[in-house]
């Protein structure tokens, strides 16, 4: 596995990996067209400028990525190609994403976790602090996380 910062080339690969990793959970094809309609899982180029975006590679293909919005101390995005889905690339990401968190500065971050997430995220530590509401679904509640890095 290799880790990278991401380049502005990458953003439809990226955003390909964060709909193809959200379908994974089994949200229909409609969740997911409303979610690309407001460019809530789009990485854009602007996007790729702006903020700390990592991405990992195996054998010379994008299989993951992660980002950082320094301005809000929040991790916005952990998506991973559903192959690699549950053979502990997750656990290899926090770590590499908790070393870049001290490089940037964060002593803490949130994350408006998707709720099939919110498990992964209690197991590496973070702690479930309430619920911030969807920006796509208004009616719909995310669990609000909070990190402390160490």
């Amino acid at each position: 596995m290799f880790f990278r910062r991401a380049q502005i080339g990458d953003s439809s690969i990226l955003s390909n990996i964060a709909y193809k990793s959200k379908a994974y959970w089994g949200y229909t094809e409609d969740f997911i067209q409303k979610c690309k309609d407001t460019d809530a899982l789009t990485v854009t180029k602007e996007y790729i400028e702006k903020n700390s975006v990592y991405l990992v590679e195996s054998d010379n293909e994008i299989v993951a990525f992660y980002s950082f919005d320094i301005n809000e101390k929040k991790l916005d995005a952990l998506f991973i190609e559903p192959d690699y889905i549950g053979k502990g690339l997750g656990k290899i990401i926090w770590e590499h994403l908790l070393n870049k968190a001290k490089e940037l500065e964060l002593n803490e971050f949130t994350i408006d976790s998707d709720p099939n997430a919110e498990g992964f995220y209690l197991k590496m530590g973070a702690e479930n602090i309430g619920s911030t509401p969807s920006t796509v679904f208004p009616d719909r509640s995310l669990p609000l996380m909070k990190v402390k890095v160490n």
